[in-house]
Formats: structure tokens, C-alpha cells, sequence
């Protein structure tokens, strides 16, 4: 068992099976889905491109993506929580899961196929000689 599945599996009740459920609808959806433990939580990566994160707050569950600006549906259950770059799609039990929403996110972001961290992050500056 990796780190990313340790900290789905050590949720309590509902986070975990909230965890469960969307883990289950991104590697049903993410044809080259992999799990990876980046920055202590969850990230899902299809073909090195990260695709989404999951990351369990005190009484909800995010599943945190890039690109909203191209998401053109559903907008209404976008959470932005004062960050620049990343919305989320939050759950506090797994009835608040919509499938279609999810999949949605999901194929979006598949068919965007752009690393958001190359988008985000400046490069570095070399120095002056």
C-alpha cells in the first residue's frame, strides 16, 4: 500500500468512504490513472499530468482541480475558497457526490491535457554574470 492510499484509508467516517467513492469514479473515468502522496495528500496523475487532488479538511472532503476558467458546466458547485489557481468540488457525506459533475470535471481536464504547474509557477530567472 502507497502513502496516498494509507491516507484515504485512515479517514474516519464519512471521509473515508467519501474518499472511497471518488477514488473508485476517478480510475473508472482516468484511463492511466496513478495514485501518487505529493505534499501529504492524494494526487491523481494521467500520463505525468497532474489531474485533480483529494485533500480531507475538518468536516468535508475537496477534489481540487485546475483549469475551471475552461469548465463551462455545472460552475454552480465550484468552490474556490479564496485560491488563485484551484477550485474544488466539495463533499461533506457521500450522498453530496454527483456523478455527472465529477465526470465532467474529470473528462475535462483530460481533454485540457496541460500540466497546470507549468502554468502556474514562473520559471526561474538565471543570474547575472
Amino acid at each position: 500500500m502507497n502513502h496516498a492510499e494509507a491516507y484515504i484509508l485512515k479517514q474516519e467516517e464519512p471521509f473515508k468512504t467519501i474518499l472511497l467513492q471518488l477514488q473508485s469514479i476517478i480510475e473508472s473515468v482516468v484511463p492511466n490513472a496513478e495514485l501518487l502522496y505529493k505534499w501529504k495528500i492524494p494526487f491523481y496523475y494521467n500520463n505525468g499530468i497532474p489531474i485533480c487532488f483529494l485533500n480531507k479538511s475538518k468536516d468535508y472532503v475537496d477534489l481540487a482541480f485546475w483549469h475551471f476558467e475552461k469548465l463551462k458546466k455545472h460552475t454552480e458547485y465550484f468552490i474556490d475558497a479564496n485560491r488563485k489557481s484551484i477550485r474544488s468540488l466539495r463533499f461533506k457525506s457521500v450522498d453530496d457526490i454527483n456523478d455527472e459533475v465529477v465526470v465532467y470535471v474529470l473528462q475535462k481536464q483530460l481533454e485540457i491535457n496541460t500540466n497546470p504547474f507549468k502554468l502556474i509557477l514562473k520559471p526561474k530567472r538565471s543570474k547575472a554574470k
